[in-house]
């Protein structure tokens, strides 16, 4: 038993005559216009219990997708499980507008219309699809740090539809900033970087929900900051603020997308053992203690490439991404170097501490320590 094959014309002839047509494609798909009364069944859906859909299988069915290849793959499905009348429409929805055939454009808000117009190219990948994009729509995601690494991050973060980004930040726009952190401009000198960050980000897509604090994040505050999210992105720029968080994401179950920079070389991780004791580090099993001051300059001492950020953050994006829809091999357990001059990334294999202080498989947590004596120590 074969498939047959039809086009728009004889499908639309064939659908006159009582036969079911099906649309294969998904939502977002359909919403831009159908063939005149087909059902919507997502091929998927339709795969995996056809009988649910078509009791009957002996009735007359057409299947029509955007070009025919799903529909072609969804007949051969339906004949292999015991359907008997099925036909698939050559060049698909494409061919029957190209031939004129009518069509029936779905009604939609100003919400379904803005999300299947925005997030198109998301939708069209299998791995990513409707339903990704719709965990990705209710992700929070906590960010410390609105300047250079939490720059690029937020745009990206923000552009890929996170449905709410949480900055902390208690640092205000100086033009020393300009040369890197792109969230800001000349314009919002001397406004908060918060509340700089929440304009830009809302320019570009105003449909994610932007909160804002104008904190510097302390023992007192860390778990109301990040208690919430997700993902938690460290876009820190001093050693206190990554031993707490690290600490924070250790007790709370968090993952910990890490990134830092210096001078013209940067490096990212994923710190995930508040998910996987003993089985991922986390941050102080990478540095057990703080290097010495003198050997761990800030950009404003040691300065900074001004795309060099720019780099780091986005690749700490592509984890946050990942780490919401499931995707891929995340950078937890690797190191991932970047030397801008050489233009050379390079990566070490990490290893959970199986006597860390915070995060040793069966090792309750410790508290809280004082970070700023702790770095000033070493």
């Amino acid at each position: 038993m074969s498939i047959e094959h039809l086009s728009p014309a004889q499908a639309r002839a064939r659908q006159q005559a009582g036969a079911i047509l099906i649309d294969v494609r998904e939502p977002h798909e359909r919403a831009a216009g159908q063939a005149e009364h087909a059902l919507g069944i997502v091929k998927d859906a339709l795969e995996a219990d056809p009988q649910a859909h078509l009791p009957d299988r002996d009735a007359a069915i057409v299947l029509i997708c955007q070009s025919g290849a799903r529909s072609l793959r969804a007949a051969q499905a339906l004949l292999d499980a015991g359907y008997a009348r099925v036909a698939s429409v050559e060049g698909g929805t494409a061919r029957w507008i190209a031939d004129g055939l009518p069509l029936a454009v779905l009604e939609q808000s100003d919400e379904q219309r803005d999300f299947y117009d925005r997030y198109s190219r998301h939708l069209r990948l299998p791995e990513v699809g409707e339903a990704g994009q719709r965990k990705l729509q209710a992700a929070r995601v906590a960010m410390v740090g609105a300047g250079g690494l939490g720059s690029p991050a937020a745009f990206y973060l923000a552009a890929a539809g996170i449905g709410t980004l949480v900055l902390a930040d208690d640092d205000v726009v100086d033009r020393s900033n300009l040369q890197r952190q792109i969230l800001h401009t000349e314009g919002r000198i001397g406004v908060s970087k918060v509340e700089s960050a929440r304009i830009a980000l809302n320019a570009l897509n105003p449909r994610v929900r932007v909160e804002t604090f104008a904190e510097r994040i302390s023992s007192d505050n860390v778990e109301r900051l990040i208690g919430d999210a997700d993902v938690v992105f460290d876009g820190a720029d001093n050693f206190p603020v990554r031993y707490l968080l690290n600490d924070a994401c250790v007790k709370l179950a968090k993952p910990l997308v890490y990134g830092a920079i210096h001078r013209f070389e940067g490096q990212v991780s994923v710190f995930d053992a508040g998910r996987h004791r003993g089985q991922c580090p986390c941050y102080r099993c990478l540095f057990p203690e703080p290097p010495p001051p003198e050997a761990a300059p800030n950009c404003a001492e040691a300065g900074v490439l001004g795309v060099l950020p720019g780099v780091v953050g986005l690749i700490q994006a592509t984890e946050v991404v990942k780490l919401i829809l499931g995707l891929g091999e995340s950078l937890a357990g690797r190191l991932l170097h970047f030397d801008a001059l050489a233009m050379r990334f390079r990566e070490t294999r990490l290893r959970p501490d199986p006597d860390c202080p915070v995060c040793a498989a069966d090792r309750a947590f410790p508290g809280y320590i004082d970070y700023q004596a702790f770095c000033a120590s070493s």
